[in-house]
């Protein structure tokens, strides 16, 4: 009783006070400072943090997205229509190519592939990057294979520290996504119902254009079908149907009888060289080396290029062991050329160019021995080189008491062995005047040149290569070519080659492009340094100038020892001065019972030419 008087009495009491009004409160009274340092405030207390939510894990599509290197790859699936499925439960194992793997493949390509219409394509390739279930790093090495989504299998091989899916490089590993794992790989692979066909050999290559019938039928005839077929690399110059039909039927049933295999293996091993050639390498040869062990020519005449005397029609057609030419024109090797074809008389018949020339052979006789065995090569002129001998020159030669000369002429235009184009601009190239000249069924030499790309045979230009015949080789020239011992005396050029003491003279003057001009009209007087006089120069100099760089160096030199005009060593001596072809002008010095040009000692006087004269001195002059 007493205790609830007590707790009303109180609570009476709380409210009292708090009905109360509240007194002002006193104004405090200020304290004069002093040193007694304030009250540190007390700290406020330090609110203790949240609890951090746990992120929730991502997909494996917006794990490759936050990657920020799989952007292709996410372009990809979304033109795919894979976004749901891939952010689906799973769980997948995916290999994912990033977007260097992607640049890999061509623009076109991939531009291709996310089309609308190649969709489906674009799913299977996709999907043949994701395996079925959960598989980490350490579950993958111990696969061989793993059946992919898309159906097929991918092939899981472990080189060293590397891992390999297909031919792809696995470079990340175990990338965790909520519903699977991503490993990265530097490759896109393809199934192997979508990956490009395999490229088909030589042999397949050729049956699948289905132009080469008849070559084919001649590889399997000649049992070459598994060489061709092989590892290789070969190149292949193959003749077209049509080329082979111009063989004519009886020549071409006869090659392919079992009796004459060895013959149909040469020639067409004479259409392979070993290595691949593409068409930009064929072009920087001459000559090259075949299977059969002959070589062929190549050259390009006027933008074509022309192996032998075939034009190659189309070029660069790959295979997968090798490369093919096409050629319009069967290829016959020269040590089989006589058991084929029309001999060398019967070509010129038919080409209607060489009347003149043909009349000429038989008039000389010589009809039955170009018809021969041979093999012969034929500098053939034209009728119209011909008619620039005149009129009255060709009657005369045509007569039967000048049997022995024609046939001396028309037997000089003959080398008693087979050369073909290459070989004709390999000899034209050489500045070694020796290494330059051929003999010819006639007995004296030919001096083979090049000026301006072009080549020359003793002066006459060659303007056609390569007419083949059964027993020899045609190349037609613009001039008829007199031998020197016909032409009563030799020209300039071929007067210094005879005398042996000019070698270095005749070298430098065809590294100068000069032979033509100096064995043309004329007349020159020829103020000629022999080998000594040149061995006087230092031998670098000498090579240097004798370099293709230095060509009109060399020129200037040499047009500068010549006077164009005919000065015979009594007329020599009577000037001071002359003028030469290079334009200065060489000193003429009198000493005595001895002649100076321009310090030069004159050794011999008046060696004759049908265009000139020579006077030998013994130092090489130099223009200012």
């Amino acid at each position: 009783m007493n205790k609830r008087i007590l707790a009303a009495s109180l609570a009476s009491a709380l409210i009292l006070a708090a009905c109360a009004p509240v007194a002002p409160a006193p104004t405090p009274t200020p304290v004069p400072p002093t040193d007694t340092p304030a009250p540190t405030p007390t700290p406020e207390p330090t609110p203790t943090p949240a609890p951090t939510p746990t992120p929730q894990a991502r997909d494996i599509v917006d794990t490759a997205l936050a990657a920020g290197s799989f952007n292709t790859l996410a372009s990809a699936v979304q033109a795919a229509g894979l976004v749901e499925t891939l952010k689906g439960e799973g769980p997948f194992t995916v290999f994912a190519p990033n977007d260097d793997a992607f640049a890999k493949l061509d623009k076109a390509t991939l531009d291709n592939l996310l089309k609308p219409e190649n969709k489906d394509q674009l799913v299977a390739i996709l999907t043949y990057h994701v395996v079925p279930g959960k598989l980490l790093a350490a579950d993958v090495i111990k696969q061989t294979s793993l059946k992919t989504v898309q159906g097929e299998e991918i092939t899981v091989k472990v080189e060293g520290n590397d891992v390999f899916v297909n031919n792809a490089k696995v470079i990340a590993t175990d990338v965790q996504a909520s519903n699977g794992v991503i490993h990265v790989i530097d490759t896109v692979i393809l199934p192997p119902s979508l990956a490009q066909p395999q490229e088909k050999d030589i042999v397949d290559t050729a049956v699948a254009a289905g132009t080469f019938n008849t070559l084919v039928q001649a590889v399997q005839a000649a049992g070459l079908v598994e060489t061709l077929k092989g590892e290789g690399p070969f190149t292949v110059f193959a003749p077209t149907d049509e080329a082979f039909a111009a063989l004519g039927k009886e020549t071409l049933d006869n090659l392919l009888k079992p009796e004459n295999k060895d013959t149909l293996v040469a020639i067409l091993t004479y259409h392979v060289v070993p290595g691949k050639l593409l068409a930009a390498d064929v072009v920087k040869l001459t000559l090259t080396n075949t299977v059969q062990g002959e070589p062929i020519s190549v050259q390009v005449v006027e933008g074509r290029v022309e192996i032998n005397s075939a034009r190659v029609l189309t070029a660069d057609v790959a295979a997968s062991n090798g490369v093919i030419h096409i050629i319009d024109e069967v290829l016959i090797p020269p040590s089989l050329v006589n058991k084929l074809g029309q001999d060398i008389v019967e070509v010129a018949t038919g080409a209607g160019t060489f009347s003149t020339l043909l009349k000429a052979v038989e008039a000389a006789g010589l009809v039955e021995t170009l018809k021969g065995e041979g093999p012969f090569t034929v500098f053939a002129p034209t009728d119209e080189a011909f008619a620039a001998l005149g009129k009255e020159t060709l009657d005369n030669l045509l007569k039967p008491e000048n049997k022995e000369q024609l046939a001396a002429i028309l037997s000089y235009h003959v080398v008693p062995r087979q050369l073909v184009a290459g070989e004709v601009i390999q000899l034209a190239a050489i500045t070694d005047t020796a290494a330059a000249t051929i003999k010819t069924v006639q007995g004296e030499l030919l001096l083979f040149s090049s000026k301006d790309g072009e080549v020359f045979v003793s002066g006459a230009k060659v303007i056609t290569t390569d007419i083949r015949a059964r027993n020899g080789m045609i190349h037609v020239i613009d001039k008829v070519i007199l031998p020197p011992s016909v032409a009563g005396d030799k020209d300039v050029v071929d007067t210094a080659i005879g005398v042996g003491s000019f070698t270095t003279l005749v070298r430098a003057v065809k590294a100068a492009e000069l032979v033509e001009t100096l064995k043309g009209k004329g007349p020159f007087t020829v103020f000629a340094p022999n080998d000594e006089a040149f061995a006087k120069l230092d031998k670098a100099t000498l090579d240097n100038l004798l370099k293709p760089e230095n060509k009109q160096q060399l020129a200037n030199i040499l047009t500068f020892h010549v006077v164009p005009s005919k000065l015979l060593a009594a007329d020599v001596v009577k000037q001071t001065k002359i003028k030469t072809v290079q334009g200065q002008e060489v000193t003429v010095e009198v000493k005595g019972n001895d002649v100076f040009i321009n310090g030069a000692k004159v050794l011999k006087t008046d060696v004759l030419a049908t265009n000139g004269v020579i006077h030998v001195i013994d130092t090489v002059i130099q223009p200012k």
